[in-house]
């Protein structure tokens, strides 16, 4: 049966590896399996974070799989270009970025286990609040809030100050829910208007005509558009104000004399 020093071995036989760890298999089974020592299999978790993190099963599409970080590190390591990469796998290069930039371990290399693991992680909910879980970052954006900053304002200074600090970092959106679930404070922590709840929205909700049995623009006659007749769009315009008048609740006064 062939070794492998741990450095050299494929990328199909640790995927292999890491795939019979996640069936149950113990580390040793799982190294005489696909050939290598105990110890070099035990490198590789340790290199993964120690950690088996159960996937949760079908995802979207535009997330990336195990083996679309595989394919990414196996490109960074041939020196591959990330928009080859990234055309190699479907996605798009911004995204590629984005995983090597979020998920690559902290000396910098990257690992495809160990990002996956990273994003199994963040993915797992229900996981509680960031603000409710720093407090730096809560009392910053309280502090920020009595003097008058804005979120976008907070969330800018943030990103700016502290890029690296993931702990430190909140978009507008996370700190709106913190305010307005109190996690900040009733008394100083408020918006600059003032409101300390959230003002409803009226997404997907059509807005009604103020004039009843109203005519759209592309509902006019072809006659208008056309402007074969003289006079015509000036005729409907006026029958259309005149129905307004109608419908107004002043309509019932009596009209203007003139002398």
């Amino acid at each position: 049966m062939p070794r492998y020093a741990p450095n050299r071995v494929p990328t199909a036989v640790k995927k292999r590896y890491f795939e019979l760890l996640h069936k149950g298999y113990r580390g040793a089974a799982a190294a005489r399996q696909v050939g290598v020592s105990t110890s070099c299999g035990s490198l590789w978790f340790i290199d993964a974070g120690s950690m088996i993190v159960p996937d949760l099963g079908p995802i979207s599409p535009r997330f990336l799989t195990q083996d679309d970080r595989i394919a990414i590190a196996d490109g960074l390591y041939a020196d591959q270009s990330v928009k080859r990469i990234a055309a190699s796998i479907g996605k798009s290069f911004q995204s590629v970025y984005r995983e090597i930039e979020r998920n690559s371990k902290p000396d910098g290399r990257y690992n495809p286990w160990w990002a996956h693991n990273q994003a199994l992680l963040r993915r797992r909910r229900p996981k509680e609040e960031k603000i409710r879980a720093g407090e730096p970052l809560r009392t910053f954006v309280r502090e920020k809030l009595t003097e008058k900053w804005s979120h976008q304002q907070i969330s800018r200074h943030l990103a700016r100050e502290h890029g690296r600090d993931t702990s430190m970092r909140a978009c507008p959106e996370t700190i709106y829910r913190a305010l307005f679930a109190g996690l900040l404070g009733r008394r100083d922590a408020k918006l600059r208007t003032g409101r300390t709840r959230r003002k409803r929205q009226r997404r997907g909700v059509p807005t009604l005509n103020k004039i009843k049995n109203m005519t759209l623009i592309h509902q006019r006659p072809i006659e208008v558009n056309d402007r074969r007749s003289p006079g015509i769009g000036r005729a409907i315009s006026s029958s259309a104000a005149d129905r307004a008048r109608r419908s107004a609740p002043w309509s019932s006064a009596p009209p203007a004399t003139s002398n």
